[in-house]
């Protein structure tokens, strides 16, 4: 043998040889020298199946610890955390960790919190984790329901015996209300009712100015008819309400006792009394003479608008305090402080029948209340800014609401909706209502200085009242239908007649 043959052997046999492992489990490396073991006439070993170096083990796991660092990181970037700072630390509480390590700021503490849920994610114990929090807090919510059912809490305000007493009267006084005015329906259907409307609707077309009076140093707010619309009632800023007769409009009285302006004034539909609403946050009531009767306090802010109860007992307050409140005339208690509004009553009003008043206020709603059970029963959604004004017409079941957004809606209250839209004014509108007797035309006046008559049987304009330098503040209309007062920021009063009205008082004054 030559050495180039002993060469060739010697290198032969120091060749690394990589022998497959038959039956092993992971890793186990066979004690086994023998090569026997091996068919070399069997199918080559696949890669997997041959021993792995320490090195190359451990380079693995590295590999595979980065992977899972980097699946972790994409995991946590795609959890939704809280941002509130107080938020993340309950929620770290609630997991058992470390709320505020010393210097950790609050980004890093949400960074922190990401990264712990995304490893209990990553290990499928997230969502047991949650649940177990879950179910503890429905124990607790579940201890906390049983024990405040040993708690019964009234879900309603006892009233008090005197409104108990004034419900049962007002309940009478409705059901003869509402049989005459029935009966007066069922009457007017074999009558030729569209000459009525025609009539009535042509003495509104031919209204003209029959009066102009300075009324006040300070703006005018409030004006209001007698019930046989012999006198005039009118509020000012100055805080001061004057009487003037009809229809000469001479000052007769002048009532003083307000310590704030006054908003609004009205005059009883029955008797010779005078209620006048003011900042102060009291309503007064007067006799024609000027004298106090009564003190009406309870109100927690400044009112806006009063108004009577038909059978003339009961007085109806509006305030910014979000309440609108009943009283009793003789008594000068407070029977009903009704709450519904979410931010100040300004206006108010009685049905015809003395049972239902209607509300609204500067959160854009109407009201209608039931007074002989003390529910809401209807709210009236439509306008988009604050209600001014409100009236019931005398045929029962329209209602006419106007406010800050020049709009008057006319509901019916039998469909429970809006039935007409009048685009009335440019401006605000201050004050609306139905003529008296039968409601066959109504009348609004607005910020635009002008005051217009509606028809009511289609809507459609009638008459235009201008003339007024200011803001028309406020209207009344006397019970014959035929006369019209309006009060402005002008300080003066107006008083507006149809011709033959006109011609009438001045025969009377001749």
């Amino acid at each position: 043998m030559d050495v180039d043959d002993d060469y060739s052997i010697s290198t032969s046999v120091t060749k690394p040889v990589l022998k497959p492992c038959h039956g092993q489990q992971n890793g186990e490396v066979s004690t086994s020298d023998s090569d026997s073991d091996h068919d070399d006439s069997g199918p080559t070993p696949s890669t997997a199946e041959y021993l792995v170096s320490e090195q190359s083990r451990q380079i693995r796991e590295r590999q595979e610890k980065a992977m899972q660092e980097l699946l972790i990181k994409r995991c946590a970037a795609a959890l939704a955390v809280p941002i509130n700072d107080l938020a993340v630390r309950a929620l770290l509480r609630r997991l058992g960790e470390h709320i505020t390590p010393f210097g950790e700021t609050e980004m890093e503490r949400r960074d922190r919190l990401r990264m712990f849920l995304a490893k209990l994610d990553a290990k499928g114990q997230l969502e047991r984790l949650m649940k177990a929090h879950e179910d503890k807090e429905a124990a607790a919510s579940v201890t906390r329901d049983e024990a405040e059912q040993d708690i019964q809490y009234p879900f309603y305000t006892e009233g008090s015996k005197a409104l108990l007493q004034a419900k049962v009267e007002i309940a009478k006084y409705s059901i003869q209300r509402a049989a005459l005015r029935l009966q007066r329906a069922r009457r007017k259907r074999d009558e030729d009712l569209d000459a009525e409307i025609d009539l009535a609707l042509k003495q509104a077309g031919s209204l003209l100015l029959d009066c102009s009076e300075i009324g006040d140093d300070r703006p005018l707010s409030g004006c209001s008819f007698s019930h046989d619309g012999n006198m005039l009632a009118t509020s000012a800023s100055s805080g001061v309400a004057k009487l003037w007769s009809m229809p000469q409009v001479k000052k007769v009285s002048t009532l003083k006792g307000h310590t704030e302006r006054l908003t609004d004034v009205a005059f009883s539909p029955v008797d010779n009394y005078v209620a006048t609403g003011s900042a102060d946050r009291t309503a007064r009531l007067w006799n024609t003479e000027g004298s106090l009767l009564k003190t009406f306090k309870g109100h927690l802010d400044r009112l806006a608008r009063i108004a009577f109860h038909p059978s003339g007992k009961y007085l109806g307050t509006t305030s910014y305090d979000k309440t609108w409140r009943l009283w009793d005339i003789d008594t000068g208690k407070e029977l009903l402080l009704q709450e519904g509004h979410s931010r100040g009553v300004y206006g108010i009003a009685f049905h015809s029948d003395g049972s239902l008043a209607a509300s609204c206020g500067l959160d854009a709603l109407a009201r209608v209340w039931d007074l002989r059970s003390g529910r809401s029963i209807l709210a009236l959604e439509g306008h988009v800014k604050s209600v001014f004004g409100v009236s019931f017409s005398p045929n029962g079941y329209h209602l006419a609401t106007g406010g800050e957004d020049g709009t008057c809606r006319i509901w019916d209250l039998r469909k429970r909706k809006s039935l007409y839209v009048i685009p009335a004014h440019s401006k605000s509108l201050s004050q609306i209502k139905f003529q008296p007797q039968e409601g066959y035309f109504l009348v609004s006046a607005s910020f635009d200085m002008t005051a217009k008559v509606w028809s009511s049987r289609d809507f459609k304009p009638v008459k235009t009242l201008s003339g007024h330098e200011g803001r028309v503040t406020s209207l009344d209309i006397a019970g014959d239908g035929q006369c019209f007062a309006t009060v402005t920021s002008d300080r003066t009063i107006k008083l507006w007649s149809s011709r033959n009205c006109g011609m009438e008082k001045d025969m009377e004054i001749d």
